[in-house]
């Protein structure tokens, strides 16, 4: 054995914490096949305050050069059937769009990670991986008794990993704490990847923008060609006026290139990534976005045609910083990728791991939709910046079971965050639209306000259409509302009921807090000692309005300031599926 320590502190370029302290003792157990070929394989421990992981190292060796794994029998046993919340492996689709559930362990059979489990002792541990690289993902296999066995994902021929010595497997993470706040806070996933390989990060930029999308998916839009089209010369301009004017600095535009018309998804080869529709002028588009300092932010849906985005991505990323687009949303809407392999794979993550490798070489951000779980890759390649890998707000215009229900929505900070930033999209403030599926947004106005600061990601998007924000006083908040921060502090939460939140932003003294409920209205108390000693601030609170009810009347908002510091206790009425947004500045002297 051999034994290290390690007590240093790191920046980020951007996140949920400006430094980030690696604090851990590790054990390195060396190992040998007691007779026959005598092969080796290392077990690496690391051990933080609020958790741990292990990941197994096979050096190179006379008796081991490249090798199928066939199987990872790693156990994780508890003393109790504990409560999980978790979501099925594979079971609606290949990237994790599934509703999280509390159920106790022996009712559930593999389940995908983060796999966030309330214990009988009163702890929450949360089970994951980090630095997925080369190597299929772990789900969890429930076994005997109070265990589950790691499951990888499998290549189509049935083989789990194909490797080469030396190599390492991804690090396997538990993570402890004695409420679910703790697990928000840790910081072990990233601790456990690589540091940056991006020297020069001052490209990377956290970014709020508004999108040619949600039309889309309202159906008062299409993606293909056709009098509805959405990316036209003129609508695009539209939105960036819009963008300009708000202060917001980009505009998504889906729907631009060749291969959107019929049935897209078949097999993603009419797909180009370089030439766009007659009816969409890229050159006067980006130029017309410069002049009035606004970003376009490209679009690659591939409908899961890895191969076929691959033959194009380099000279399609070359384009794209040409003309100053330094942000694409990257999509890949099908079961498989190239009809043959799952999206959390190695074949998936040796293609995820290609685009974000060859758009840093472009000086291009990432935002990845049905993508392979997060498991801290941002921390070596920090234009990875947000990716979906969950029920998105766009289930609240067409998913058959009605949407995203606020129970849902008071699982994802304690379970889906746990893997990273998530593009949830949140933001709308339009109630009344009316499709065939009947899907609605389960939250009122307050609580999509309060979303900017619950869900985290550095590539934030104001989802509604810009006509519903015109003239609302509410949309101040979203323009203001920071990206990024420089501390989190999870205040009281109870996961799947109400969760409150207090970010302090990167740039500047301000504090926000965004608090959310499930069905139950509360009268919460918020004390804000998160706030600093002897510093009196001005309190812009955005609380659900009277008669406010997710269901029959999401709307009212009561907007008020308060002057409070850091003894204050904050009364916050939030109304059924609704919540409140603050905004604190320091009051100058």
């Amino acid at each position: 054995t051999e034994e290290k320590s390690a007590d240093k502190v790191w920046e980020q370029p951007w996140g949920e914490f400006k430094k980030i302290r690696d604090h851990h003792n590790e054990l390195i157990v060396h190992l040998q096949e007691t007779a026959g070929e005598k092969r080796l394989v290392d077990i690496i421990f690391r051990v933080f305050d609020d958790g741990l992981g292990f990941r197994y190292h096979f050096p190179k060796q006379p008796n081991l050069d490249k090798v199928k794994i066939s199987n990872e029998i790693t156990q994780f046993t508890f003393p109790f059937d504990n409560d999980v919340w978790s979501i099925p492996v594979h079971r609606d689709n290949s990237y994790y769009e599934s509703t999280y559930k509390k159920s106790p362990m022996s009712k559930t059979d593999t389940i995908n990670t983060p796999a966030t489990f309330e214990t009988k002792d009163k702890l929450f541990v949360a089970i994951h991986e980090a630095a997925l690289t080369d190597f299929a993902s772990m789900t969890l296999l429930k076994s005997k008794g109070n265990q589950y066995k790691s499951d990888l994902v499998p290549w189509r021929d049935g083989v789990k990993v194909y490797a080469q010595t030396p190599f390492n497997t991804p690090w396997r993470t538990i993570i402890v704490g004695t409420k679910p706040g703790d697990l928000v806070t840790s910081t072990l996933m990233l601790n456990l990847n690589e540091p940056s390989k991006i020297e020069d990060t001052s490209w990377i930029e956290p970014s709020k923008y508004i999108g040619i999308w949600w039309g889309m998916h309202l159906e008062t839009f299409t993606w293909g060609q056709g009098p509805k089209h959405g990316a036209t010369t003129a609508n695009t301009k539209r939105y960036i006026d819009f963008a300009a004017e708000h202060g917001l600095d980009g505009v998504l535009v889906e729907g631009w290139n060749v291969g959107w018309d019929g049935d897209w998804t078949a097999d993603g080869k009419a797909l180009s990534f370089t030439q766009p529709y007659p009816d969409f002028d890229l050159d006067e588009i980006t130029k017309y976005a410069t002049q009035k300092n606004v970003r376009l932010i490209g679009h690659h849906e591939t409908a899961g045609a890895a191969k076929h985005y691959e033959s194009q991505m380099e000279e399609a990323f070359k384009l794209y910083n040409s003309k100053g687009v330094n942000a694409v949303k990257t999509g890949y809407v099908n079961k498989y990728l190239d009809k043959k392999e799952w999206h959390d794979g190695q074949y998936g993550v040796r293609h995820y791991r290609k685009v974000v490798e060859t758009a840093a070489k472009y000086k291009i951000m990432i935002d990845n939709h049905e993508p392979v779980k997060g498991t801290g890759l941002q921390r070596t390649y920090p234009n990875l910046m947000t990716q979906e890998g969950a029920r998105g707000q766009e289930y609240n215009a067409w998913s058959n079971d009605g949407g995203n229900t606020p129970e849902y929505m008071n699982t994802l900070l304690f379970t889906r965050m746990l893997a990273g930033p998530l593009d949830y999209t949140p933001g709308n403030f339009g109630f009344d639209y009316k499709l065939p599926q009947g899907a609605k947004v389960q939250t009122t106005l307050a609580a999509q306000l309060a979303l900017y600061v619950v869900l985290f990601s550095p590539l934030q998007m104001a989802s509604d259409l810009p006509e519903n924000y015109v003239g609302k006083p509410e949309f101040k908040f979203i323009k203001e509302v920071p990206c990024i921060w420089a501390d989190t502090k999870p205040l009281d939460s109870k996961i799947g009921g109400y969760n409150t939140i207090a970010r302090k932003d990167w740039n500047s003294e301000n504090w926000y807090l965004g608090a959310i409920t499930n069905e139950e209205a509360r009268d919460m108390k918020v004390a804000l000692s998160f706030l600093d000693k002897g510093t009196t601030y001005t309190a812009e609170i955005y609380a659900d309005g009277p008669g406010a009810d997710y269901k029959t009347n999401p709307y009212p908002v009561a907007m008020s300031t308060q002057t409070v510091n850091s003894t204050t206790v904050m009364n916050l009425k939030l109304a059924s599926g609704g919540g409140a947004a603050v905004k604190f500045t320091p009051v100058k002297k």
